[in-house]
């Protein structure tokens, strides 16, 4: 099978959700499953460069990946750029035992693709939101305790997530590029 584009990471449910977004666009997304360099650094942009640097290198097509972080306002942004090892050490509970009043908090997402013409090229989106007082319905990461901004139901609990997510605006202006991209090329 022939690809258009890969998605390196180690995480299958954040490719499949890439995927199944992508394929909306007419992107054809494969899987390169590889544990990336993960610099610590307070830019999600920063870490994204020097992931879609190492798999690149590591795989010789194009491809993307994909970083987030989950920012709380009462926590002055925390978790950040440090929310999947957050989420691995206190996960939600933790969250939830630390935020008191200020639930405002945002997610964002960094697509970053790497080819050899382009280099490296960064698209990225925020969804502003708030944390739930209590965990709503199962999902993974923090979808069960993350409101996006005019909603009243969790990421967990929301049957068009793939549509109004970080990840969901910053693939589409990642395949809005590509797919520009593309047809430049074939004219």
């Amino acid at each position: 099978m022939s690809f258009d584009v890969f998605f390196a990471s180690s995480n299958r449910k954040k490719y499949n959700e890439a995927k199944k977004i992508l394929s909306d666009f007419g992107i054809n997304l494969g899987f390169f499953k590889t544990t990336l360099e993960e610099i610590q650094e307070e830019s999600i942009k920063k870490i994204a460069s020097r992931k879609v640097a190492d798999a690149y290198r590591k795989c010789n097509k194009p491809i993307i990946v994909e970083d987030d972080g989950l920012f709380i306002d009462s926590l002055k942004g925390f978790p950040g750029p440090f929310s999947s090892y957050v989420f691995k050490t206190i996960g939600n509970s933790g969250i939830l035992l630390l935020v008191q009043t200020n639930r405002k908090a945002f997610f964002q997402s960094v697509i970053a693709y790497c080819d050899k013409k382009n280099g490296i090229v960064l698209f990225d989106a925020k969804v502003k939101g708030q944390i739930a007082k209590k965990p709503q319905d199962v999902g993974w990461g923090y979808d069960p305790i993350f409101i996006p901004h005019g909603q009243s139901k969790t990421y967990a609990m929301l049957s068009n997530k793939n549509e109004i997510s970080h990840r969901y605006m910053a693939l589409k202006k990642f395949s809005n590029w590509f797919v520009h991209r593309q047809k430049s090329n074939d004219q």
